[in-house]
């Protein structure tokens, strides 16, 4: 717990959740919209000054990230989105999907 007078830095960090078509398919929405709010091309290149941190993580390629989980049974959703406009944004790890067979 912080006290008055506490100057400790707080480090705000958000993990999000997609699951299933439709959640995918919002999430990726939100990516896209919250990408062009803080200067993050479809690459994961950034210009601006914004407090990304709490959405990305910046790679070793100097790329952002979206702190993000991609779940769905079925891979074409996940087909669906790394085809998309901001599928490079995110990294192979971030999708969790059943392999078919």
């Amino acid at each position: 717990m912080r006290g008055k007078g506490d100057n400790r830095a707080r480090h705000e960090e958000i993990v999000h959740i997609q699951a299933g078509q439709c959640g995918n398919q919002i999430g990726t929405k939100f990516w896209e919209v919250i990408s062009d709010e803080h200067g993050i091309d479809p690459a994961g290149g950034y210009v601006g000054d914004s407090r990304i941190n709490v959405y990305y993580n910046e790679s070793s390629s100097q790329k952002y990230v979206p702190r993000a989980a991609l779940v769905d049974l079925e891979p074409g959703t996940m087909d669906s989105v790394r085809s998309g406009p901001f599928g490079q944004l995110f990294r192979p790890d971030n999708f969790i999907f059943e392999k078919q067979t």
